[in-house]
C-alpha cells in the first residue's frame, strides 16, 4: 500500500482540470494497464474503474483514486497519456497556469500557434513487452504488442491522425430519433473488433509486402470506438485459419445478448472478395458475413451490424480523370505529399414455432448489416487501395475523422457518404511514379432497415 498521497501541486492540478478530463479522457483497458504496470492501480481498482457502465463513470472513477496513489502517480499518469495517445491532455495538465487560458481558447482539432510536437518515449520497451502477448489471445482480451520506436514515431509525428474528442451527443437529439431508429441504448454499445494485418510471413507470403503506417489505423480505430462505447478487441498479425478462428469466436460469443451493436474491422492486404492472412492464404469476406447472419448469429439478430474493410480489392490503380469544367491544374489542393504508400445456410423448421406452436416472424438470412469498403468493385475493375505511412490508410483516417465530428447527429450511412466525398477530393502525390496523382474511392453496401445513430457519449 501507498504511504503518502499525492503533491498538493498536482492534487490542485487534477481538480482544476477534473471537468475536462472526466469530458475527454479515454480510459480503456489500455490505460489502465499502463497504471498498473507501474503499480499506480491494484488489480481490485483497475476491475473497479473498468466495471463503470460510461466512459464518463470511468474517468471521474479514476480521477477520484489516483491523488490517493502516491508522489508518483500524477507523473506516471501523464506518461500513460502520451502512451495512448492523449497528449493533449498531458498538455493540458502539464501547462503553468498562466498558460491555461491560451489553452482553454483553443477548439478540439486545433493547435496553439507555434506548437511543436516533442517526441516522448518514456521506457517504451520495457512497459510495451509487460503487456504483450505472443499467443492468440480470447477474444474479450486486448492484444497489446511491443511497439518500436519506428512505429512510436508514426504515432506522435506531427502527422499523427486527428485525435479531437468525440463530439456527444446531446439529449434533445436522442428524443427526436431514438423512436425511428436502431435501439442505441446499451452501455457498452458493443464489442468491437479490430483485426491488422500489418506484417506477412516472408517465406509463405513473400508477395505482400510490410504495410508501413497499418499500425497507425488499429490504434485509431481502438481509440474512436472506444470513445464512442465499444469495448474493442484488437488482434495484430494473424494467419488466415487464424483470423477465422477469431472472427468465429467474436461472433459466438454470449454476451452479444445485452448489448444493441457489433463492430468488425479487418485491415489488410486484399484482393475482390476475400483479404488476406498473414500466411498468404485468403480468407473470404462472404464467410465472414454468414458467420454474422441471423441463422448463425442469432443473440445479433435485428441489431445492426458495423463492417470496415480496409484492403484493395484488386490491382488496378485509379488514375482518375480530368473533369471537364474542372480549373486546370497540375496539384489537386487535397494532393498528399506523402500519400504514395500502396496497398496492396440449415434446416430451422424446428425453430420457427414456439411453445404453442404459433409460427414466429421469419427474417432474411442476412440483414441489419452495413459494409464501408476502402476501394470500389466494379464489374470492369477492382481498385487498390492508398495508405500513408504515417497517417494511416486514406480511409480509416477520413472514417475516423467522420466519426469524431458528425456521430452526434448523423446515422451511419450518410457519415459513409461523407467518407466517400472527402476520399474523392484526395490524391497522392509521387512525381516519378506511377501513382503520382493517384485516386482512390470508397464505397458502401447495406441491408440496414432503420437509420443507425450511435449516439455517442450519451446513456439514457
Amino acid at each position: 500500500m501507498l504511504e503518502c498521497g499525492m503533491l498538493e501541486r498536482d492534487r490542485r492540478t487534477l481538480r482544476r482540470r477534473s471537468a475536462v478530463l472526466c469530458r475527454q479522457l479515454v480510459v480503456d483497458e489500455m490505460l489502465i494497464q499502463l497504471l498498473q504496470a507501474d503499480d499506480i492501480l491494484t488489480e481490485s481498482m483497475a476491475e473497479g474503474i473498468m466495471a463503470e457502465q460510461t466512459s464518463v463513470k470511468r474517468s471521474c472513477r479514476l480521477l477520484q483514486l489516483l491523488p490517493k496513489r502516491g508522489p508518483r502517480a500524477f507523473s506516471q499518469f501523464c506518461a500513460a497519456l502520451r502512451e495512448t495517445e492523449q497528449q493533449h491532455l498531458c498538455e493540458l495538465l502539464t501547462q503553468s497556469p498562466e498558460k491555461e487560458t491560451h489553452i482553454e481558447s483553443i477548439q478540439p482539432g486545433e493547435e496553439p500557434e507555434g506548437k511543436t510536437e516533442q517526441l516522448v518515449v518514456q521506457s517504451t520497451e520495457r512497459k510495451r513487452e509487460r503487456l504483450s502477448d505472443s499467443s492468440l489471445p480470447h477474444p474479450t482480451q486486448e492484444v497489446k504488442r511491443a511497439r518500436t520506436h519506428e512505429s512510436m514515431e508514426f504515432s506522435l509525428d506531427a502527422d499523427s491522425p486527428i485525435n479531437m474528442p468525440v463530439l456527444p451527443c446531446t439529449p434533445d437529439f436522442y428524443l427526436s430519433h431514438c423512436q425511428q431508429s436502431y435501439r442505441m441504448s446499451s452501455s457498452p454499445r458493443g464489442f468491437a473488433l479490430v483485426i491488422s494485418n500489418v506484417t506477412f510471413d516472408p517465406f509463405t507470403a513473400a508477395e505482400l509486402d510490410t504495410r508501413k503506417g497499418g499500425e497507425v489505423d488499429d490504434e485509431v480505430l481502438r481509440k474512436v470506438f472506444t470513445e464512442l462505447d465499444y469495448l474493442v478487441t484488437v488482434h495484430r498479425d494473424l494467419t488466415a485459419q487464424d483470423m477465422r478462428l477469431c472472427i468465429k469466436n467474436f461472433c459466438q460469443r454470449p454476451d452479444h445478448r445485452t448489448v444493441d451493436s457489433c463492430v468488425v474491422c479487418l485491415l489488410s492486404h486484399g484482393v475482390e472478395g476475400a483479404v488476406y492472412g498473414t500466411d498468404g492464404q485468403l480468407l473470404q469476406l462472404d464467410w465472414m458475413f454468414e458467420a454474422f447472419d441471423n441463422s448463425h448469429c442469432p443473440l445479433l439478430q435485428n441489431k445492426p451490424k458495423m463492417f470496415f474493410v480496409q484492403a484493395c480489392r484488386g490491382d488496378e490503380m485509379d488514375c482518375g480523370v480530368e473533369q471537364i469544367d474542372g480549373p486546370g491544374r497540375t496539384c489537386s489542393p487535397s494532393c498528399e505529399q506523402r500519400d504514395a504508400g500502396r496497398e496492396g445456410q440449415g434446416d430451422t423448421t424446428s425453430r420457427q414455432r414456439g411453445d404453442m406452436g404459433r409460427p414466429r416472424i421469419k427474417l432474411p438470412q442476412r440483414s441489419d448489416m452495413i459494409c464501408g469498403f476502402a476501394s470500389l468493385k466494379g464489374q470492369r475493375i477492382s481498385t487498390a487501395a492508398m495508405r500513408n505511412t504515417k497517417r494511416g490508410s486514406w480511409f480509416i483516417q477520413e472514417l475516423n475523422k467522420t466519426l469524431r465530428e458528425h456521430a452526434r447527429d448523423t446515422h451511419i450511412a450518410d457519415m459513409l457518404v461523407q467518407v466517400n466525398g472527402r476520399i474523392k477530393e484526395r490524391e497522392g502525390f509521387a512525381p516519378g511514379t506511377p501513382h503520382h496523382r493517384c485516386k482512390e474511392m470508397s464505397e458502401f453496401t447495406s441491408s440496414l432497415c432503420k437509420d443507425l445513430f450511435l449516439f455517442p457519449k450519451y446513456q439514457p
